[in-house]
């Protein structure tokens, strides 16, 4: 079995004890490696380069956030998330902008970890359900007006690649799920991005969310 090798980082012991409980808990999940600090954490990563990286946000020399955007940057493939005691928009635009695939809040880390951790390792993104609720409250289901002020007319195709590329799908990827070449898809996805004005994979996700497209 190819198990799902994962780091670790939060200074306070008593979390990263329940963290690291909740992965040797799964048969299918390898911890590589913990660190208390930013910096511990950017050794270890660049070090081990697991799959997966835990992160708190809220650590000592190097915090989450800046870690996520030099370790993305660095290695592409790699799928961190963020661990929080914030639930503010604030936060969750900050990470989703460094380019993290998960936000989790500390609160509901039991319950919410291992479900995370198998959702991005599958291309999703995931956003804890309690704040995903709070700041997306009542706008679900619903198309958002663009900074224009006009209502977006997504075509089903242009809905399709675009939720895929939200979820972490590659063109390659969303190509082949929908039987259609790559170069049809980088047109679905530039004519939504526009109809959108969007201009960032931070802020299709962001819209994503708004849309319950990335509910799993």
């Amino acid at each position: 079995m190819t198990k799902i090798r994962i780091v670790l980082a939060d200074d306070h012991p008593i979390v990263l004890d329940g963290l690291r409980n909740l992965v040797r808990a799964e048969s299918d999940f390898e911890l590589v490696g913990e660190a208390g600090s930013g910096l511990a954490a950017l050794k270890l990563i660049r070090d081990k380069r697991p799959e997966v990286a835990v992160l708190d946000i809220s650590m000592p020399e190097l915090n989450g956030v800046v870690l996520c955007r030099r370790l993305t940057g660095e290695m592409p493939d790699l799928r961190v998330l963020v661990l929080t005691l914030h639930e503010d928009r604030a936060y969750l635009n900050q990470a989703l902008d460094a380019g993290a695939r998960g936000y989790i809040l500390k609160r509901s880390a039991v319950e919410n970890l291992v479900h995370a951790i198998r959702a991005v390792m599958v291309g999703g993104t995931y956003v804890d359900p309690a704040i995903a609720g709070r700041v997306f409250d009542g706008k679900r289901n619903h198309s958002k007006p663009t900074a224009s002020g006009k209502m977006p007319a997504l075509t089903e195709r242009e809905t399709a690649v675009l939720k895929m590329a939200a979820l972490g799908f590659t063109n390659k990827e969303i190509a082949s799920r929908l039987d259609v070449g790559v170069k049809s898809v980088e047109t679905y996805k530039a004519r939504g991005l526009e109809k959108l004005e969007l201009k960032t994979r931070a802020e299709l996700v962001r819209y994503a969310s708004a849309q319950g497209w990335l509910e799993i």
